[in-house]
């Protein structure tokens, strides 16, 4: 279930770069719900009190909702790099980091289930700038911007890389049999608490006394 709804809720992402403001402020709205909610489980191993998740979840809302789509909106322009081959890649890693799971192949399939959302968006954008009607197959002008790996803006292509990259670096110790210069690799129980806190029994079924 949480797969799918990632997988639909990606399909829509690239559209936050819309002209519209109407697709901007629903799709911020959603994400600001989506993202704490797949926070909690890092939240919750990384041994926080409740009032501190709940305090952690509420200034996740909150910066998403307001502050970052404000900055996005002033960033972004339509069928700009974040509607891009390299926007997707970047949705799934952020999806990777996010979730918390000690078997890594749920990670590897919800950050899988976001990227093929958001592919397929692409993919129908460019199927759709093709006109079929008549003798002559014809392209609309925004023919080629959806499947694509950079844009005519050098430094909002740099800066998608830029970011890209980083996200690689912090996920790459993550990733099964991937370690980092310095980094600690992630284990199967790495991250977990040595003594079962109330969250920890809370994901095992033991409701906390």
């Amino acid at each position: 279930m949480v797969g799918g709804a990632l997988t639909a809720l990606s399909g829509l992402l690239p559209d936050l770069d819309s002209d519209s403001g109407v697709p901007v402020r629903t799709l911020f709205g959603v994400a600001a719900v989506a993202v704490p909610l797949l926070l909690l489980r890092r939240l919750i191993y990384a041994q926080l009190s409740f009032p501190e998740i709940a305090a952690a979840m509420l200034g996740t809302y909150l910066f998403i909702r307001y502050g970052l789509s404000s900055f996005f909106k002033g960033l972004t322009v339509h069928r700009g790099m974040f509607h891009s081959i390299p926007g997707m890649v970047i949705t799934g890693l952020i999806v990777f980091l996010l979730y918390h799971d000690a078997n890594v192949l749920v990670r590897y399939y919800l950050a899988g289930g976001a990227m093929l959302g958001f592919l397929s968006h692409l993919v129908l954008d460019e199927l759709c700038s093709v006109n079929l009607v008549g003798v002559k197959v014809r392209l609309n002008k925004f023919a080629g911007s959806a499947l694509k790996l950079s844009s005519s803006s050098v430094t909002a292509t740099m800066t998608t890389y830029a970011l890209l990259l980083g996200l690689l670096y912090l996920a790459a110790p993550q990733f099964q049999g991937v370690v980092l210069p310095g980094a600690r690799p992630v284990t199967a129980e790495a991250g977990r608490p040595a003594e079962a806190s109330w969250g920890k029994r809370l994901l095992d079924g033991r409701w906390p006394k």
